[in-house]
């Protein structure tokens, strides 16, 4: 993903680093990558890299990893 903020002609572009989930593995179909920018959580299904994402606030996804992290 380029950042938003990067100029048209390409220049000071800079690139996110995606990062895939601990709980996906070689063996299943079911991954999921995170790339976390100043603003903005983004998330992507690793086999699709083009396709949707979703974005969320770096306090939401806190929450929602908290939540979902529960026992």
């Amino acid at each position: 993903m380029v950042s938003g903020h990067s100029s048209a002609s390409g220049d000071d572009c800079v690139e996110v680093a995606w990062f895939k989930s601990s709980y996906s593995s070689s063996a299943s179909n079911d991954c999921v990558e995170v790339a976390s920018c100043p603003d903005a959580v983004h998330v992507r299904d690793s086999k699709d890299k083009e396709g949707p994402q979703l974005a969320f606030s770096p306090s939401v996804w806190t929450n929602f990893v908290a939540y979902a992290t529960k026992p």
